[in-house]
């Protein structure tokens, strides 16, 4: 994807937790505010439910054979524990 550079003025209080929250999370001041703005704008959210989805189509039929779909729930743990 291309970049596009863009020029933001913060007070020096705003650049200090920027750049700490960046060192913090091993990425770099550009990566960690792309990160917010892309969480601000849903993109991460998105992100997660395709993958959430993916990993259920995945794994459709593990589930399935486990919980026995349609079959009455469980009531009683494995273990035999009430």
């Amino acid at each position: 994807m291309a970049k596009t550079q863009l020029n933001v003025r913060v007070d020096e209080g705003t650049a200090r937790a920027a750049r700490e929250r960046a060192l913090e999370r091993g990425m770099s001041v550009n990566r960690y505010i792309e990160e917010l703005v892309r969480q601000d704008t849903g993109e991460a959210g998105r992100a997660f439910v395709d993958a959430a989805a993916d990993f259920m189509k995945q794994y459709e039929s593990v589930f399935a054979e486990e919980f026995e779909a349609g079959s009455p729930a469980r009531t009683t743990p494995r273990d035999g524990r009430r």
